[in-house]
């Protein structure tokens, strides 16, 4: 695989925004339009979303959009910013992991997310099977790709192991060449500072409904906060009041 200077220079800039402290926000995007709306506001890398990207082309998430139709949503993306992309892949679409950053690396991104569960039966993966899985990607990749590993333990046990789990997890996806780690679905301040200070590495945290503020996930060590499908499920919202509007005889302005 060729990696022309300008992927890896995007890889390497992305990169360096991920700082413990002063994380990097990512309000992501689904396509074109809103990923030049995230540029023009400022800030200096575009996500996207897997699930507003499945359901913009018409499917729903967990694997469900095939990879063509996934990857060429990413290449718009890239294509209408100047700024480094990176995708959310989910699994990796059933590609085995050079193929799946060979095609990637394609598309001109310059990160990626994969989780650790299976998005077709919400299983936790042996964590020694994604750490593998993860390295391989890193290794037909090597630095130009991001990999933020996402870790699903929060959302797929219940009990009182799910920070033990996550941190094992985090640590062994970062030896294995994970940037950032990724644990979803966590809102708990206390939770927070405790797993990024147990870590060891980049944390991303997702800001949703109850997680603590900007600001506070600053002070906490976050190194990265993603918004998920959250401004795509507002925006959709809004966008069907202003229909039903219409449909009702009222201006929907």
């Amino acid at each position: 695989m060729t990696i022309d200077a300008m992927t890896s220079d995007k890889a390497a800039a992305l990169r360096a925004l991920h700082v413990p402290g002063k994380p990097l926000i990512l309000p992501n995007a689904w396509d074109a339009a809103s990923a030049r709306a995230v540029r023009e506001a400022g800030f200096p890398a575009v996500a996207t979303g897997s699930a507003a990207v499945a359901r913009v082309l018409g499917y729903e998430d967990g694997e469900l959009t095939p990879v063509t139709e996934m990857l060429a949503a990413v290449s718009r993306v890239v294509r209408v910013v100047d700024v480094p992309v990176t995708a959310d892949m989910e699994r990796g679409y059933g590609l085995d992991p050079a193929e799946l950053a060979e095609r990637l690396i394609a598309t001109g991104a310059a990160g990626c997310n994969l989780e650790d569960s299976d998005p077709r039966t919400d299983e936790l993966i042996d964590p020694d099977e994604q750490a593998a899985f993860l390295a391989a990607v890193r290794a037909a990749a090597g630095p130009a790709l991001v990999v933020n590993a996402r870790i699903d333990t929060y959302i797929a046990r219940d009990g009182s192991r799910e920070r033990a789990d996550a941190v094992a997890r985090a640590r062994r996806y970062l030896e294995a060449g994970a940037d950032c780690v990724y644990p979803i679905a966590l809102a708990d301040e206390a939770e927070i500072g405790a797993l990024v200070d147990e870590t060891g590495g980049p944390v991303n945290i997702l800001f949703r409904p109850g997680a603590p503020s900007l600001a506070r996930l600053a002070e906490l060590g976050v190194a990265r906060v993603s918004y998920g499908h959250g401004l795509h499920q507002a925006t959709h919202a809004y966008a069907v009041g202003l229909i039903r509007a219409v449909s009702e005889g009222r201006d929907p302005y």
